[in-house]
């Protein structure tokens, strides 16, 4: 699982094996670590929600997917969900998990686990 973040945007890309991990285990999790501590970022499934949501405390992310798209998303052809969450009266937060695709350009990273890129011609 990778994530980005740029102002108030949360993105997380899953490869494969976390989309399938998340179907059946609900939960998947990743940890960065820095000489202060660790950043842990995580995906949950809930059971009673419709659209994503996310908590921040003491250094670890969570986004919040509808367990029944969870459940579902590894047997389908949706690319991913994304949903706006309120922050306060003036802003929101903005977030999107989605498949992890390849590259079409030769990346150096290992993309062996993620999804073949609908745009690849080859």
């Amino acid at each position: 699982m990778k994530i980005r973040i740029q102002k108030n945007k949360v993105r997380y890309r899953l490869s494969k094996s976390d989309v399938a991990q998340l179907g059946n285990e609900g939960y998947l999790e990743e940890r960065t670590s820095f000489p202060q501590g660790e950043l842990v970022y995580a995906i949950k499934s809930q059971p009673a929600i419709e659209q994503l949501s996310a908590s921040f405390e003491n250094q670890h992310i969570t986004i919040f997917i509808p367990e029944s798209f969870a459940r579902e998303w590894p047997e389908n052809n949706v690319i991913g969900i994304d949903s706006n969450m309120s922050v306060n009266e003036q802003e929101s937060l903005y977030l999107l998990v989605e498949k992890d695709f390849k590259c079409l350009d030769n990346d150096a990273e290992d993309q062996s686990d993620n999804y073949e890129n609908p745009n690849q011609t080859c």
